[in-house]
């Protein structure tokens, strides 16, 4: 069973089904994590929505080069969560299933190419303290109690 996090659901509310793909991108001591700033400013893991007909690996390296300007190399599958959620960018509410990558930012391309984006570099613990999603949060957590720093120099 995937694990619920946030918002509880309202059963007066019709939710459309939202796949998503994030990562978690460790280099030496830190990890790379983004800052929403538009439609509500917002600290997230790299990643988004799975468009029509898209693989989603394709929508992780897509979106993580998107929001942080780095190519990145998929290590593996982490794990997934659900979340019940007003999406203002699209104005509806989804029910996304977000499935977690730990990735290895391999080759920094320059600044984000979403305008709304900054990229920041920060700890695991300070990512656990400012990512807004709690399933975002709940991942780093497992992600800081198993990690082999050496793997991610």
């Amino acid at each position: 069973m995937i694990p619920r996090f946030d918002e509880p659901v309202r059963h007066s509310i019709r939710y459309r089904e939202r796949s998503g793909v994030y990562a978690i991108l460790p280099l030496g001591k830190l990890v790379l994590i983004t800052h929403q700033q538009e439609p509500v400013p917002e600290y997230q893991l790299p990643g988004g929505g799975i468009s029509e007909g898209e693989f989603p690996l394709a929508a992780l390296f897509r979106e993580s080069l998107e929001e942080t300007g780095w190519k990145i190399e998929v290590v593996r599958r982490m794990g997934a969560y659900r979340r019940f959620v007003y999406i203002p960018e699209y104005e509806f509410w989804a029910r996304k299933t977000c499935t977690i990558y730990i990735a290895r930012p391999v080759m920094h391309k320059g600044p984000p190419t979403e305008s709304f984006h900054t990229a920041l570099w920060v700890t695991p613990e300070q990512a656990i303290e400012i990512l807004d999603a709690e399933g975002d949060r709940e991942m780093m957590r497992r992600f800081a109690r198993g990690i082999n720093w050496p793997d991610f120099q």
